[in-house]
């Protein structure tokens, strides 16, 4: 009983005491029943725990007296008892504080960490998104349906996609639009349209059944070895009752796959030097022993009945993903799955300053501009706008966005002029102007902020960066620039952005430029500007680990992005009224 109380109260004080040496392995519960055993009484022990510490104190102090005391060391640096109340105050100012510089800032990053959780692939980041915005309002849009100002409104492409605005009240035709861009995509391992990779039905000389799988984007390879990893994607099933085909949402979040590294006894010294993957031969994940094939002596699995798609498909995924779905191996006729890392998100650092996860790049962006949108929603943002408030996660930006579903698609331009045309054709003879004269308008005044991670300064390699160029984590957002038109960012629309942080009390701005004698990335903000002739600014987070299996940003700079976004859409109208043309 007293262990679970111990356990429990370290839970509540999230885990800041720290034990940097001590002779003998004791859980944590005994490890704060040692620290606990350090003071003279229960009234010197409750003014360090302060209103945490009415967990039956007394019974923790009993408990403790009698326990190891003589080899622990702790940061607290206990050399004696303390004796009075007095003495325990002396004391508690000499602790290290047991609440930290961020706990202010943690709730919004756990709201983060389960969407990034739930989000394991471009449609389920678009589900949850989805699911979000209903909670408050938004109603789908079909392409035949009106609008009106003060509505709520989102629509979806290829479920991979997504669109979603508000229509200020105040709305006229011809103003501008304030867009919040980012991407659903994330390198990852993608399953070959033909996942059979293993032929042999015992598996071959390993007796391992394998899937083939696809390197998506440029990842960090190497970080996928040895890592527990699931499967999760789109499935199309065939749905005999209704005579369609139904598209069904697949999260199978157990480690059912893994790739093994190679022992080092059996590398030569030339491998032991250097980790090089070889993409084809060297990434195909294990799924399974063919130990039943190898017992009974062939498989029982027949393919006389399947179709050509069935017939080249590894018939132990297709049955696990029948089971999962609650249907018949044969009504499964194709699916998109990918694999991704079943270790969800964490905070890390001594005082939780970081958070750890798969796919920050780009999911704290599509969090950060959800949230945004979502709170000026909520807040009463859409009663005293003039303007229309967007945001769009687009598909594919890890490959270049040149898709359907991609930034580089007329999605963004067409959802521009769909909604100006269903505004602004009614009010049309109101303003004294045609349509295409107000969509003219719509995009001189519209600002499109291309949301993707920037790259924080690594300790251990800050010669990579420019040397009065590097961004920090938890220091701020980030503006991303390039002579050369890699990144969107111009003059004008970088004193936006800074005075949007400095009138919300946000940290300055920091900016990136790569060096001279490195190559320079790019991101959907160059794309959607060539495409749409609007204003762009590249800028996001600062992070490490980018396209690495788990990443790693600072927990503040969610409240840094969240502030920013929330100011964009309230206050950028009266900010670029400001700046002459």
């Amino acid at each position: 009983e007293v262990a679970n109380e111990a356990d429990e109260l370290m839970n509540s004080l999230q885990h800041q005491i720290i034990i940097p040496s001590a002779k003998q392995t004791m859980r944590s519960s005994n490890v704060f029943l040692a620290i606990a055993a350090g003071f003279s009484s229960t009234a010197a022990f409750a003014p360090v725990l302060g209103s945490r510490g009415a967990v039956k104190t007394k019974t923790l102090w009993s408990a403790a007296a009698s326990g190891p005391r003589r080899n622990i060391q702790t940061t607290c640096q206990l050399q004696s008892k303390v004796s009075s109340t007095k003495s325990s105050t002396s004391l508690r100012a000499a602790m290290p504080s047991l609440s930290t510089h961020c706990d202010d800032d943690l709730p919004l990053a756990r709201d983060a960490m389960k969407f990034i959780d739930n989000s394991p692939d471009p449609f389920h980041v678009v589900q949850t998104a989805v699911e979000q915005l209903e909670e408050v309002g938004f109603v789908e849009w079909k392409d035949d349906e009106e609008i009106e100002t003060g509505g709520k409104y989102y629509f979806t492409r290829n479920k991979s996609t997504l669109v979603a605005f508000s229509i200020g009240e105040n709305y006229k035709p011809g103003k501008g639009f304030k867009i919040i861009g980012s991407h659903t995509d994330s390198p990852n391992l993608k399953v070959k349209p033909y996942s059979k990779r293993t032929t042999a039905k015992n598996g071959g000389a390993s007796g391992a059944i394998q899937l083939g799988v696809e390197c998506y984007g440029g990842g960090l390879w190497h970080t996928w070895f040895d890592r527990d990893l699931g499967i999760s994607g789109r499935v199309f099933v065939n749905d005999e009752e209704t005579g369609t085909i139904r598209q069904k949402m697949i999260k199978i979040d157990r480690p059912i796959l893994r790739i093994p590294n190679l022992a080092i006894h059996l590398q030569t010294a030339k491998e032991r030097e250097a980790f090089a993957v070889n993409k084809e031969d060297d990434l195909s994940p294990i799924l399974a022993m063919a130990v039943k094939d190898s017992l009974t002596g062939g498989s029982t699995d027949d393919d006389s009945t399947k179709d050509e798609w069935q017939k080249k498909q590894e018939p132990l995924l297709v049955q696990m993903l029948a089971a999962e779905l609650g249907v018949e191996t044969e009504d499964i006729l194709d699916f998109e799955l990918n694999l991704f890392d079943v270790q969800t998100a964490s905070l890390g650092g001594l005082h939780s300053e970081f958070v750890h996860s798969a796919r920050l790049d780009n999911l704290a962006s599509c969090f950060l501009s959800l949230r945004g949108l979502i709170d000026h929603v909520k807040g009463g943002g859409v009663q005293n706008d003039e303007d229309i408030s967007m945001i769009a996660m687009f598909d594919h930006e890890e490959v270049g966005s040149s898709s359907a579903t991609g930034a580089g698609s007329p999605i963004i331009g067409e959802a521009v002029k769909r909604i100006n045309h269903a505004l602004g054709v009614r009010n049309a003879l109101m303003a004294g102007a045609d349509s295409p004269i107000l969509y003219d308008r719509a995009i001189q005044r519209s600002l499109v902020l291309s949301v993707d991670q920037a790259h924080a300064v690594h300790p251990n390699y800050a010669s990579k960066h420019e040397k009065n160029h590097g961004p920090v984590m938890n220091g701020g957002m980030v503006i991303k620039r390039n002579a050369n038109q890699r990144y969107a960012t111009n003059g004008v629309t970088g004193l936006i952005i800074r005075q949007l942080a400095k009138n919300a009390g946000l940290p300055p701005i920091q900016e990136f430029v790569v060096r001279n004698d490195c190559g320079c990335g790019s991101t959907i903000g160059p794309v959607i500007s060539t495409a749409t002739g609007m204003r762009a600014i590249d800028m996001g987070c600062p992070q490490l680990s980018m396209h690495s299996i788990r990443e790693t940003m600072g927990v503040k700079d969610f409240t840094h992005g969240l502030a920013l976004f929330k100011a964009f859409f309230s206050d950028f109208s009266a900010i670029d009224s400001k700046i002459e043309e």
